[in-house]
């Protein structure tokens, strides 16, 4: 098993890595968006080239740092019905939730992906846009993507069945999310009153 959280904790340095880095392209982004409209409404000119780069930008974080977000537990839950089960419980439902719905997804993901990036590279597929961009890189984001979260995924299955077996400490057990941070400050705002 230590080979396992050994190989874990070299995912969770790439994928924290990878994740602090590209989240920067959000910035970029909008730097475009805003001197592409600015350029718009001041001279007239537009370019669909700069339109779909903000587009391609947003799908590399999206996809790309969507591991980041898991490992830092930020990923979507219910937390309502997640709380009312016990510590245990809710570390059942992770396992399984991973094991036979994150996991097959991203393989589905990646293997149907691989085709359909493969032709785009083959026919060297365009915008259907005049001046826009290529299509194939994008189209690879999807498998890059879906790999890395697939890895992601091994990572977390890897430190949760250690804290079940208490090998390690929960990683999110000291947690707080800023939505629980906010609610705490409000509570306690509204009990000095």
């Amino acid at each position: 098993m230590q080979s396992l959280l050994k190989l874990s904790r070299g995912i969770d340095a790439f994928t924290r890595w990878t994740g602090k880095r590209l989240a920067w392209l959000i910035l970029i982004a909008v730097l475009i968006s805003a001197t592409n409209a600015v350029v718009r409404k001041s001279f007239d000119v537009s370019s669909n080239s700069w339109l779909e780069l903000q587009w391609v930008l947003f799908g590399v974080v999206f996809l790309l740092c969507s591991p980041w977000t898991m490992l830092d537990n930020e990923h979507i839950r219910i937390d309502i019905v997640n709380n009312l089960f016990s510590k245990r419980w809710r570390d059942i439902v992770d396992i399984i939730g991973h094991v036979f719905f994150l996991m097959p997804l991203c393989i589905v993901m990646i293997i149907t992906g691989g085709p359909f990036f493969m032709r785009s590279v083959e026919i060297n597929e365009q915008s259907g846009n005049a001046g826009g961009l290529p299509q194939w890189p994008a189209k690879s984001l999807i498998i890059i993507g879906f790999v890395f979260l697939f890895a992601q995924g091994i990572s977390e299955l890897i430190k949760q069945i250690a804290v079940m077996r208490g090998l390690i400490p929960d990683p999110h057990a000291s947690q707080m999310h800023a939505l629980e941070a906010e609610v705490e400050h409000l509570v306690e705002a509204i009990e000095k009153r």
